[in-house]
C-alpha cells in the first residue's frame, strides 16, 4: 500500500466529463489499496475569466482582493471532484488551502509555502477518504488568502507530497511525459522514461513548459519522486528522480528553447571596474531580470556590454539603457527583440568533452550564426535569430541522436 499525491491541471478537469474521468482514475488507485491525495487546479479558462472579471471592476485590482477572487476557481473544482468521487462510491473530502493550513508568506500573487499542517489530511486518510485539496493557494499567518502564481498547483502537489512523505507525486497533464524536445517543433521527439531533477530544473528554467520550476526545486530539495503522466491515456510517463549510479547518463537528455528573449547592447563605455555593476544595477532597479551577459573589451580602452532580458521587458530595458548611455557618454545603444535561446541539457556533459563544439558545428552546418553563448556544468545555451528556431532545434536533435528510433550519441 502506497501514499500517492496526484495533481491534475486545468485541462484535466476542464469539463464535468473530465472531472468524472479523474474520479474514475482515482478510484482505481483506491481499489489497489493506495491512499490518495488529489490536488487540482481551476477548470481551464476559469482563472483567466476571473482576472477579466476583476479588471472589469477595477483596472488595477488590489492584490489581496484579487487573490481572494482567484482562489475561488480551485474551490469549485475540489467540490465537483469530491462530488464525482462520492457518486461512484469513493468517500472523499475537499479542502481549500486555508482549511488544511498551507501556510505561506504574504507575497500576494506569488506567495511561497512556508509550512503545511498535514494532521487533518492524515486523519481523513485513516478513515479511508480520498482527500481533495485546492492547489495554487494558501493562507498567511494573519489568515489572509494567498495564491502561489501561475502553475502554483504543481508546487502545492509537491509540497503536500513532501509534508506527507508520499511514495510518489504524480503530475497529470495534457502530455504523457517529458520529451527530448517539443514534439510540435520536432516530430521525432522521444518521451524520456526518466530524467534527473537537475536536468529537469535546467529544462524548466530554459523554456520547457511541462512543469513549473518551483515545483521541481521543491521536489529536489525534499527528495520527492516526481512522475509526469497524461490525464487522457495510460502509460508510465516520465519519472524525475536523483541521479543513480546504475543509470546510464545520456549525453544529452533534452533540448529546450525560449522565444521570449530580447538582446540589448551598450557600446563604447569606459573599461574600468564597476561599469558592469553600474549598468546592471540600473536595470535591476527597474525590476528587470537579466539572463545572459557578454562583455567585450576593445583596443581603445572601451568595452561593449550585451545582455538579454524577457521580451516583454525589452522596451523598458532599452529606455533605461539609453539613459545610462547618456550618463556614461557611451558611443551607441542597440537592441534586438527577434532572437531566441536554444539550449541542450544533459548530465552526461560532465564526463564528455567536446559537446559544445558539436553543438556549434551542427548550427554552423545549417548556416545559423550564434550571437551569444552561456554554459554550465550540464547545459549549453546559445542565442540565435528567431527565424532559425525550428531549424536549429531539429538539427541539434538529430546531431545528438535524440530521435525516437535512434540511440543517444556517445
Amino acid at each position: 500500500m502506497a501514499l500517492i499525491v496526484q495533481k491534475y491541471g486545468g485541462t484535466s478537469v476542464g469539463t464535468p466529463e473530465r472531472i468524472q474521468a479523474v474520479a474514475e482514475r482515482v478510484k482505481r488507485f483506491r481499489s489497489q489499496g493506495d491512499d490518495v491525495v488529489v490536488v487540482v487546479s481551476a477548470m481551464s479558462g476559469v482563472t483567466d475569466a476571473l482576472i477579466k472579471l476583476a479588471r472589469s471592476v477595477h483596472a488595477d485590482p488590489p492584490v489581496r482582493e484579487l487573490d481572494v477572487l482567484l482562489a475561488t476557481g480551485e474551490q469549485q473544482t475540489i467540490a465537483l471532484l469530491a462530488m464525482a468521487l462520492e457518486k461512484i462510491g469513493c468517500a472523499a473530502r475537499s479542502y481549500t488551502g486555508q482549511q488544511v493550513h498551507i501556510l505561506t508568506d504574504n507575497a500576494y500573487g506569488k506567495a511561497r509555502i512556508v509550512k503545511i499542517d498535514e494532521t487533518r489530511i492524515h486523519e481523513d486518510l485513516k478513515k479511508g477518504h480520498v482527500v481533495v485539496v485546492a492547489g495554487f493557494q494558501g493562507v498567511d499567518d494573519l489568515g489572509n488568502i494567498t495564491t502561489l502564481g501561475r502553475g502554483g498547483s504543481d508546487t502545492t502537489g509537491v509540497a503536500l507530497a513532501a509534508a506527507l512523505k508520499a511514495d510518489e507525486c504524480q503530475i497529470y497533464t495534457d502530455v504523457d511525459g517529458v520529451y527530448t524536445t517539443d514534439p510540435r517543433i520536432e516530430p521525432q521527439a522521444r518521451r524520456l522514461d526518466r530524467i534527473t531533477f537537475e536536468e529537469m530544473l535546467e529544462l524548466a528554467s530554459l523554456g520547457s513548459k511541462v512543469l513549473q520550476i518551483r515545483s521541481v526545486e521543491f521536489a529536489g530539495k525534499y527528495h520527492v519522486p516526481l512522475r509526469v503522466l497524461s490525464s487522457f491515456g495510460e502509460g508510465p510517463g516520465t519519472l524525475i528522480t536523483y541521479e543513480d549510479n546504475d543509470m546510464e547518463a545520456p549525453l544529452i537528455s533534452g533540448i529546450a528553447f525560449n522565444r521570449d528573449e530580447a538582446k540589448l547592447t551598450i557600446r563604447g563605455v569606459p573599461d574600468k571596474p564597476g561599469i558592469a555593476a553600474l549598468i546592471l544595477g540600473e536595470i535591476g532597479k527597474a525590476n528587470i531580470n537579466v539572463d545572459m551577459i557578454v562583455q567585450n573589451v576593445a583596443a581603445d580602452d572601451t568595452t561593449d556590454f550585451t545582455f538579454t532580458v524577457h521580451r516583454g521587458e525589452y522596451k523598458k530595458a532599452l529606455d533605461v539603457l539609453k539613459r545610462v548611455a547618456r550618463e556614461l557618454k557611451a558611443r551607441e545603444v542597440s537592441g534586438d527583440d527577434k532572437i531566441v535561446k536554444i539550449s541542450i541539457v544533459g548530465v552526461g556533459m560532465r564526463s564528455h568533452a567536446g559537446i559544445a563544439s558539436q553543438m556549434f558545428k551542427a548550427l554552423a552546418d545549417e548556416g545559423i550564426n550564434i550571437q551569444m553563448i552561456s554554459t554550465s556544468e550540464i547545459k549549453v545555451s546559445v542565442v540565435v535569430e528567431e527565424k532559425y528556431l525550428e531549424l536549429g532545434v531539429r538539427a541539434l536533435h538529430n546531431t545528438f541522436g535524440l530521435e525516437k528510433t535512434g540511440q543517444p550519441a556517445s
